[in-house]
């Protein structure tokens, strides 16, 4: 009878749909993972700055944007204290007006 020789670890949803294969040490298997989507409000006139900065962190995605300056981002993590640190740089980050946090969910990874 063949054993299966599949890998026994589930791969994050954003490390496959961006072809990173890799265990990632900052969210081992078996752990917990936390998505939260942030509504952030930024000055229109410093939109590209705020949605670049945005963009570099850690987890970040910018999913939609408008050119009045709303922003929604998803944020994936490995506990809830990266998403509260990520909300909190959001907030501090130049011309951004508002950063809500609008959705949390937790799962198993």
């Amino acid at each position: 009878m063949a054993q299966n020789t599949l890998p026994t670890h589930r791969i994050a949803r954003r490390d496959f749909l961006h072809g990173r294969w890799a265990d990632d040490a900052l969210q081992p298997p078996g752990g917990t993972f936390e998505v939260a989507s942030i509504l952030v409000q930024v000055r229109p006139e410093r939109l590209d700055q705020a949605a670049a900065a945005i963009e570099a962190l850690a987890g970040a995605q910018i999913y939609t944007r408008d050119v009045r300056g709303k922003l929604v981002v998803v944020v994936e993590a490995s506990g809830s204290d990266r998403i509260g640190t990520t909300l909190n740089t959001i907030s501090l980050l130049p011309g951004v007006l508002t950063a809500a946090l609008v959705f949390h969910a937790t799962g198993d990874a």
